[in-house]
């Protein structure tokens, strides 16, 4: 085989199945940081404000709540609203939280607009771990940049997702767009 080449997965050892593969190994930084941000601290959401902008992935620090880039986006851009304190539904929030987690919200969409030009958002918690919460312990609201052609065949068909940019990138992008 000459470098460059293309294997074909159903020639390789194993069970064959219908999934072809993506390689992207480059991912692996996130997976490994993801797993080392978890370990001995028990929240990331906790974790998170303890370390530098660039480290935590945060893009903004307010009063009582943060934003922050999702570590396992679904698209470029996915962002995080978590208030500092470590609660697990919005109805256990304080009204000043709320009204951050809010406000922080809406400047987020305005900022990924401008930055990456998306048509549209989807906004959302799942609370607990029923509703399909990753992290159920502490509140965290969704902000993910949709585009007019970001569905394709690869979430559908492939099981996979492709993301354009390294999350460091979008971290600086997003970070240096915030308004003061």
């Amino acid at each position: 085989m000459s470098e460059g080449e293309l294997i074909d997965a159903a020639t390789l050892p194993g069970v064959p199945d219908e999934f072809q593969r993506l390689w992207t190994p480059h991912r692996m930084a996130y997976i490994t940081a993801g797993a080392d941000v978890n370990r001995g601290s028990g929240c990331p959401f906790c974790a998170a404000p303890q370390r530098t902008d660039a480290e935590g992935l945060i893009v903004h620090r307010g009063q009582t709540a943060y934003v922050l880039l999702n570590l396992f986006p679904y698209n470029s851009g996915h962002m995080l609203v978590c208030p500092y304190r470590h609660i697990p539904t919005y109805d256990q929030a304080t009204a000043e939280e709320v009204a951050e987690i809010g406000a922080l919200t809406q400047t987020a969409m305005r900022v990924l607009r401008q930055v990456s030009r998306c048509d549209g958002f989807n906004i959302g918690m799942n609370q607990g771990a029923v509703a399909g919460a990753g992290v159920d312990e502490h509140l965290h609201q969704h902000i993910v940049p949709r585009w007019a052609t970001d569905a394709n065949f690869f979430p559908i068909i492939a099981k996979t997702k492709a993301l354009p940019q390294l999350l460091g990138e979008v971290r600086e992008a997003v970070a240096s767009a915030w308004p003061a």
